[in-house]
């Protein structure tokens, strides 16, 4: 496989996952947050744990990790291409930035959430409004990110 298609095939591989990842985030946005908000307490709690234990497994480790691993191969492709490594290299800053939101904002929650040390009530009212806050942020971050992977097929 040339160079030139090993570094495209990377890039697509690398858009499919981002586009998964970002289309995870914008579902949680959209629908399965706002759905959420609307239930009681308990109801809440219970179904972010499961949404938790759910999320631990090969299909979004896939799109969670292989999205950046496949763009910093872009990234390395076109470097050792002798090509511009810009949108796939802006792409991973992206992937660096939205993984750094959930290692720093969105897991500590998730953890918190899950031991279930407090009643409820008070486990929602500290996780629901930053969670939703830090996913939109990741959601926006690997959404840009896709676009940049798009824009480096797209002009070659």
């Amino acid at each position: 496989m040339s160079g030139s298609v090993l570094h495209d095939v990377l890039v697509l591989g690398a858009l499919v996952a981002s586009a998964w990842l970002a289309g995870l985030f914008y579902a949680f946005a959209c629908s399965v947050m706002p759905g959420l908000e609307r239930t009681a307490d308990g109801t809440f709690v219970e179904a972010m744990t499961s949404i938790n234990a759910a999320i631990r497994n090969p299909l979004f480790a896939a799109s969670f990790f292989g999205a950046p691993l496949l763009t910093a191969g872009a990234v390395l492709s076109a470097v050792a291409g002798g090509g511009a490594p810009a949108t796939p290299a802006a792409a991973l800053a992206l992937h660096a930035g939205a993984f750094a939101v959930t290692v720093a904002r969105n897991l500590p929650l998730n953890d918190a959430l899950d031991a279930g040390a407090w009643a409820p009530a008070s486990a929602r009212g500290g996780f629901e409004v930053p969670w939703r806050r830090w996913n939109a942020v990741r959601a926006v971050l690997v959404t840009a990110s896709v676009v940049c992977l798009g824009a480096g097929l797209a002009t070659g």
